[in-house]
């Protein structure tokens, strides 16, 4: 490998009024205006990402941000908890870093998000990275989503959900995940903040919206590699072939028996499929190929 791997630093971003931590290292020799931007889902955080970001460092820079309500952000009930919300508080982000040039890694929710910000500056993205999540098509919600999305009903389920029945729930739907991943995993909808932002972001967001969505994004055909695990029981793999339709020439893959944080349950599968796809269309590329 040309050059050394940068530790990840993790700074302090205000975008509006909101204060957001962001984990960025990579390459030292890369260039700073081009950068793989990680996006989480829910209930997530930037470090979520780790796994995938320790090898695309080696060859770009990366950024992974806490978005609003999740990991180290801020959970004011004042703050926009919306799928356009998020995705201007992404554009806020990259604009933060000096990002011109984007490469868009998503999983869950973070899929809305970064595709409602790409649709809004086509002229930024240079790729799409989508893991278990794109634009959500003829979708119909989980049992949980069901239950955040009915008022009151949302309210005294969220209440309820101590660290403990959080953990029996995220390992009964994901059995291939190991216990620390469970913990972590559900350590990210402990606060209250976070159970208000996932309440609010669940009930405003509307199948219309994400129809136009697709409508918007399909004329642009964006590059787009789809990674999804089979066994997700939260975004059923038939939505992985769903997303020809905003991107026509996407590249598919599934992986039987993995599920909704498959990148985690299966590091080595997952990076062999997303390290070649963003190394080959990062633009100063200094690691040998």
């Amino acid at each position: 490998m040309a050059g050394s791997v940068v530790d990840l630093q993790r700074r302090q971003i205000v975008v509006g009024d909101v204060r957001t931590p962001v984990l960025i290292g990579g390459l030292a020799a890369a260039d700073q205006a081009e950068a793989v931007v990680f996006v989480h889902g829910n209930p997530g955080g930037g470090r979520d990402w780790l796994p995938l970001m320790a090898p695309v460092s080696e060859f770009a820079r990366v950024v992974a941000p806490d978005m609003p309500g999740f990991g180290g952000a801020e959970k004011r009930a004042d703050q926009d908890y919306t799928v356009t919300g998020y995705a201007d508080h992404l554009a806020g982000v990259v604009d933060a870093l000096g990002i011109e040039r984007v490469h868009l890694v998503a999983h869950d929710f973070g899929g809305p998000w970064a595709l409602t910000y790409a649709a809004a500056h086509l002229d930024r993205i240079a790729s799409l990275t989508l893991i278990n999540t794109g634009v959500l098509l003829d979708y119909r919600w989980h049992r949980a989503a069901r239950v955040w999305r009915t008022p009151v009903l949302g309210e005294l389920f969220m209440r309820l959900a101590a660290p403990p029945l959080a953990r029996a729930l995220i390992a009964h739907d994901n059995p291939g995940l190991d216990d620390r991943s469970v913990a972590e995993i559900a350590g990210h909808i402990r606060a209250w903040g976070t159970k208000r932002a996932v309440l609010r972001l669940y009930r405003s967001t509307t199948q219309e919206s994400m129809n136009r969505l697709a409508e918007t994004l399909r004329p642009a055909d964006l590059p787009c590699l789809v990674v999804w695990g089979t066994a997700d029981d939260y975004i059923p793999a038939v939505q992985a072939s769903r997303q020809q339709t905003p991107f026509p020439s996407a590249e598919i893959h599934t992986i039987p028996g993995a599920g909704h944080w498959v990148w985690i349950e299966e590091p080595e599968r997952v990076t062999e499929l997303v390290v070649p796809y963003l190394r080959g269309r990062i633009t100063r590329n200094t690691a040998p190929s």
